[in-house]
């Protein structure tokens, strides 16, 4: 397949673009990505004038909460937690395949085609919670990183969640054993992976944060957890600990290219070395960061010091909404709040969004339009009210954000055509997605 004569951005290392540009596709892999005379190819689609981008890569979500969007409307963190924790106890598979369908669809329709989620609450007597989301993303045609988290520090103990969200230690770790073994796919154009993500350090003891490590080490699978969101999470962190969230990680050995970070928002210079020096890399959630009043990473301190850095939507009971090229051009905008219009400029936004997230994720197949990447591809038309005038198509797409994307390929297959799924009907997902959330209403 040839897409031809649209305007190509590659996200590559030289920020290479083609204004009337073209990309063949090749077995589900890009073969060739250029301008002018136009290689031989099967089948031929004409552009007309559209931006093409690599797919989105979301590095932070929780799926499940599409069931309890709006609540705790004008809570900070832990209050939030404290109040939809019991909510989110009663989730169970079905509940869980409901939402995933609904966060996933949101997501590809706004140009993601891999997501990372972060599933932590597994109530007792529930299981199949991670397959459910998998499945759904099978069903959708979108890459996931699956994750299996844990809690194991309930209030009783000193920690936020409810005892009756906590687990074992043991059966933490044997169950994301058995996930891998049945669900993780190794190698490039992996459709499904697993990553061992305890939730948070006031959540989370000491030793399953230790054993999970040890445990992602030995299987090779990266390693996700929530830090330094709010002020009060570091005040948390040195009663508890005697120490800050970033020491508290050096201490536990988890600081690595392995491992990746959700919010970051109050990190120290200092911090911020560390994560550099380390490799360690940063998941940035501007919209929920600014809903709960946490705060606003640093992200132009973080690249300048050479740390790795991703977008995410977060939940969408702290973003309500699971779009992703929305989260671009907020990644723009708390970037010049804080450090002026130079601060950031829309392409880099955009490469947060695309080869960031993908490096975040250690992945090297995916977030560029390159020879040898999975075909991957967001497709957006430029016609609409929102670009006329725009010129620069690439920066006005940016700026003028959200938008539905108008088609999304993930490995040379289509997932969205002319704005709609093609793999699902959307709906019917928002039908039964309704149903299963009146189940959670107070």
């Amino acid at each position: 397949m040839l897409y031809s004569g649209g305007w190509i951005v590659t996200c590559d290392d030289a920020g290479t673009e083609h204004e009337d540009g073209w990309v063949l596709v090749e077995d589900g892999f890009i073969a060739a990505v250029g301008e002018g005379t136009e290689p031989e190819a099967d089948s031929r689609e004409e552009l007309s004038g559209a931006v093409v981008t690599p797919g989105l890569v979301n590095t932070h979500h929780h799926l499940y909460q599409t069931l309890t969007r709006a609540r705790a409307q004008q809570a900070d963190l832990f209050a939030w937690l404290r109040e939809l924790y019991p909510v989110w106890a009663k989730i169970d598979a079905e509940a869980e395949y409901a939402a995933a369908r609904t966060g996933l669809a949101e997501l590809a329709l706004s140009g993601c085609t891999t997501v990372f989620d972060h599933h932590y609450v597994f109530p007792r007597g529930q299981d199949g919670l991670v397959e459910a989301e998998v499945q759904a993303a099978r069903e959708l045609g979108v890459r996931i990183v699956a994750s299996r988290g844990s809690m194991d520090l309930g209030a009783s103990d000193g920690g936020l969640p409810p005892d009756e969200l906590v687990e074992e230690l043991d059966a933490v770790l044997a169950d994301t054993e058995r996930l891998v073994g049945e669900l993780h796919e190794p190698g490039p154009d992996a459709r499904v992976q697993i990553a061992v993500a305890p939730c948070s350090p006031f959540s989370v003891t000491r030793r399953l944060m230790q054993e999970s490590a040890a445990l992602a080490r030995r299987l090779e699978l990266p390693l996700h957890t929530h830090l330094a969101e709010t002020m009060e999470e570091g005040a948390y962190c040195m009663e508890l600990y005697g120490c800050t969230p970033v020491e508290y990680l050096t201490d536990l050995g988890w600081l690595g290219r392995d491992v990746w970070c959700a919010h970051c928002v109050h990190l120290s210079v200092d911090d911020i070395a560390d994560f550099a020096a380390s490799g360690t890399g940063v998941a940035h959630c501007p919209t929920s960061n600014l809903r709960l009043g946490a705060g606003v990473a640093p992200v132009r301190d973080f690249l300048d010091e050479g740390v790795r850095v991703g977008l995410g939507v977060d939940g969408s009971a702290s973003n309500e909404r699971s779009d992703l090229f929305l989260e671009v051009k907020q990644t723009l905008l708390v970037a010049r709040g804080r450090g002026g219009p130079g601060a950031m400029t829309a392409r880099e936004a955009l490469r947060l969004g695309t080869r960031g997230g993908a490096e975040v994720l250690g992945r090297d197949d995916i977030g560029s339009l390159e020879p040898g990447k999975c075909a991957d591809l967001a497709i957006w038309r430029t016609d609409g009210l929102e670009l006329a005038g725009a010129d620069d198509p690439v920066a006005g797409l940016i700026l003028s954000a959200p938008h539905r994307v108008d088609r999304l390929v993930v490995g040379g297959a289509d997932v969205v055509r002319g704005g709609a799924l093609v793999r699902g009907d959307e709906e019917e997902i928002a039908r039964e997605q309704r149903a299963q959330a009146r189940r959670f209403s107070s």
